[in-house]
């Protein structure tokens, strides 16, 4: 499916990225960094609304590799067997691209459209991006915000092997690749806030349809996989900090978040009961209300 009336493109780093952006181009801006393989719509329009009434220019996009920007075609990843013993022995492993890499584009956006400063949200990988530009380019970060993330720290934040297995199960002849997002959805939903699934498979069906590219799962798995851990980084991160998490993420679980936030020492952490790894409906109004008093007080600390 092609880009709609609301889609934008950019070149950032040498890639076109796409975008939409949200509000009054005056306002202070909310960069908006999506997770594994998640496009853009992956951030609720409900959600961007609500940062928009609370006096934001909210912007959402692509990663490389992903939607309607970029695709990395005919690059190679590892198989996630050689990621995991990889990742258990210590042993380099070549990928198409890093996330430092995805933080590059990420400020790359930025550049392109003339932004010299905003906050920064990012959920799971979109977490770890966020990350690294919030600590390599503080003059470009007003605050961050983690949703779902981790740290880095090996043993921390790290999903099962069963549930990392699943994350990668093979289709069959029986089973679609929708059939395995519909599990997968299922496995990593919030427990509190249970989505149906028949309307999680409408809406990863519409995701289907702006745009599909098999072949980035495992080069953003091993982009995710393969990168050090971010405890030099997060600890000279100055900015306010603030850190969402789920009690009951099974693929990033809330270990991650408490070691994230032992490495920042001025961040606030929120644990929210019954929440996985997404970002259920009934909790948006609280995630908004949470940035907008983060960012304020940003705001207000420049003022004094």
């Amino acid at each position: 499916m092609g880009a709609d009336k609301q889609t934008k493109f950019v070149q950032a780093k040498g890639l076109q990225i796409a975008y939409e952006d949200f509000g009054d181009p005056e306002d202070p801006v909310i960069l908006l960094v999506a997770g594994l393989f998640n496009q853009l719509v992956r951030w609720p329009v409900e959600f961007c609304e609500l940062l928009v009434a609370k006096g934001f220019r909210v912007i959402r996009f692509d990663n490389r590799d992903i939607g309607l920007s970029d695709k990395m075609e005919g690059a190679r990843a590892p198989g996630y067997l050689r990621l995991f013993f990889a990742y258990k022995l210590g042993i380099p492993v070549k990928t198409p691209y890093t996330l430092d890499d995805m933080a590059e584009d990420t400020i790359g956006v930025l550049d392109a459209l003339n932004i010299q400063q905003a906050h920064i949200v990012g959920m799971s990988m979109g977490g770890m991006i966020s990350q690294i530009v919030a600590a390599r380019y503080p003059q470009r970060i007003l605050s961050l915000t983690s949703i779902m993330s981790t740290s880095g720290v090996r043993g921390k934040g790290v999903a099962s092997l069963l549930v990392s297995l699943k994350m990668v199960k093979p289709v069959t002849g029986s089973r679609t690749a929708l059939d395995n997002s519909v599990d997968i959805w299922r496995m990593n939903g919030s427990p509190a806030y249970p989505v149906s699934d028949d309307e999680a498979r409408k809406i990863l069906m519409a995701e289907h349809r702006r745009s599909s590219n098999p072949a980035a799962y495992m080069r953003q798995i091993a982009a995710v996989k393969t990168a050090p851990n971010r405890v030099a980084l997060l600890k000279s991160i100055k900015v306010p900090v603030l850190i969402i998490h789920g009690k009951q993420d099974k693929l990033v679980p809330v270990s991650g978040a408490i070691d994230t936030a032992k490495h920042i020492e001025h961040a606030h952490l929120h644990l929210f009961p019954g929440m996985g790894h997404n970002l259920p409906q009934p909790l948006l109004a609280k995630f908004a209300e949470l940035i907008f008093t983060h960012c304020l007080n940003k705001q207000q600390g420049n003022s004094l």
